[in-house]
């Protein structure tokens, strides 16, 4: 198999100029993705005739006209959902609805998670059962002959770099569970330009720069907002997705007194090195044994991030808007020396690179997708920085909230339920209400 377009790699090696970085990213065509062994096509025109003769051995009426909505039913037998719909491949384009200059895109390359107590593989097993996700136990053997370069040794927990105990041979070997229809969008901010110009051609007004200073009420009910600059506008139902400044949202709207957890925002941070080749293309590392997670890009840089193991300080965040967002060296380290022991070929600069950010953070690590004592004042608050993957899947919860609410129905009584339309299972809301009792059942981690 071979990928194309392709691209000269002797230009990285001393340092590629940002006219030759341009013409690759901004690629229509990607060059740096290998298309052979990181992306889905359909298969081409030659498999048509087996498919036909196939059909034809089975008695189909070559007569008979079919017309293809972009999935199709099998029976599972092992369910009692019955029937289970399963799309061609996953479509962007479809999804979106419009054509635009340019799509981001899912890159499978599949998620290895390692065993490690705060998470039961039996539990998530049973999850991934319930839904019909794929997935294979791994041993420790099938660990080291499956991902390239790794360490199974066991850690747990993690530690701090000042420990003696953290440079330690490891006495055990570890497992894992292996997701292999699991990935990342190539491109997060290609992703939401794409959705939000699928939002306007639906009609949505996007206000940039635009500051909320009040929540406009008559009685119990939200008639609106204003701007700064007196400007208002008005509409009886407003959702608060606010991310980081929601509990500042909150107050403006006077709501929040009946909220049984509480949102907090917190400072993260995100680490690029560069990957070792030996090391791509590699699977998405879910690394709680040592408190890390990483992905590797077919740019050649590796992405680490921390999962909130005690052996890092929780970077809580009072003032949103004078948060410090330059990366630090002491986390830097940390983090991608954790990592570094992981997969041991791992380079660590001695100059942090990467990105900070700030998360919009539940007490239990569970967003809060719900109505409020405000009549017409919704939240959709504390993704807690893993919910980037369930946004489109939110729109629809909170459509069908937003619907039942306005019709009468009592969803602090009677909470509405969700159903998922290609597994058949029934989401109840009342898991993501504002007054719900903590949820135990949780990582404690981004990685939800």
């Amino acid at each position: 198999m071979a990928s194309a377009p392709a691209f000269d790699p002797n230009k990285f090696y001393s340092g590629i100029s940002q006219e030759d970085w341009n013409s690759l990213t901004k690629n229509l065509y990607k060059p740096l993705i290998n298309k052979a062994i990181s992306n889905h096509y359909p298969p081409g025109s030659t498999i048509k005739p087996l498919v036909a003769l196939a059909a034809l051995e089975k008695g189909f009426d070559p007569n008979k006209r079919i017309n293809c909505d972009g999935s199709y039913e099998i029976k599972d037998t092992s369910m009692e959902k019955g029937t289970k719909s399963f799309h061609c491949w996953k479509n962007w384009p479809d999804h979106l609805g419009i054509k635009q200059e340019r799509y981001s895109q899912m890159i499978d390359v599949g998620v290895v998670m390692l065993d490690a107590p705060v998470i039961s593989g039996e539990k998530t097993s049973q999850l991934f059962d319930s839904v019909g996700v794929p997935y294979e136990v791994w041993n420790s053997l099938d660990l080291s002959k499956s991902v390239t370069g790794i360490d199974v040794g066991k850690y747990w927990p993690p530690k701090t770099l000042s420990d003696d105990a953290f440079w330690e041979d490891a006495k055990e070997s570890l497992g894992a569970i292996y997701t292999p229809n699991g990935g990342y969008i190539d491109d997060p901010l290609l992703a939401t330009e794409n959705l939000a110009q699928a939002a306007i051609s639906a009609g949505v007004t996007f206000r940039f720069k635009s500051k909320v200073i009040a929540i406009l009420q008559e009685g119990n009910k939200v008639i609106g907002v204003e701007l700064d600059g007196n400007e208002k506008i008005f509409a009886d139902v407003i959702v608060n997705a606010g991310g980081p400044w929601s509990n500042q949202i909150n107050q403006l709207a006077g709501v929040g007194k009946d909220f049984t957890i509480s949102v907090r925002p917190m400072r993260q941070e995100v680490h690029q090195i560069t990957t070792p080749m030996n090391l791509l293309p590699g699977p998405i590392i879910g690394d709680l044994d040592l408190g890390t997670y990483m992905r590797s890009s077919p740019t050649g840089a590796t992405y680490i991030g921390g999962t909130e193991p005690e052996c890092d300080r929780l970077d809580w965040v009072d003032d949103v808007e004078a948060v410090n967002l330059n990366r630090t060296k002491e986390l830097f380290e940390a983090q991608v020396t954790r990592a570094a022991r992981r997969f041991p070929a791992l380079k660590i600069p001695n100059t942090a690179s990467g990105i900070a950010g700030i998360y919009d953070v539940a007490a239990d690590w569970t967003p809060i997708y719900d109505r409020t004592e405000l009549d017409g004042f919704y939240v959709a608050i504390g993704t807690s920085g893993n919910q980037f993957k369930n946004a489109p899947m939110v729109g629809k919860l909170m459509t069908e909230l937003i619907e039942a609410v306005r019709a009468g129905r009592d969803h602090d009584v009677d909470p509405v339920k969700v159903r998922a339309e290609r597994t058949g299972n029934e989401i109840n809301m009342a898991a993501f209400s504002r007054k719900r009792l903590f949820n135990a059942d949780n990582t404690g981690t981004v990685m939800g």
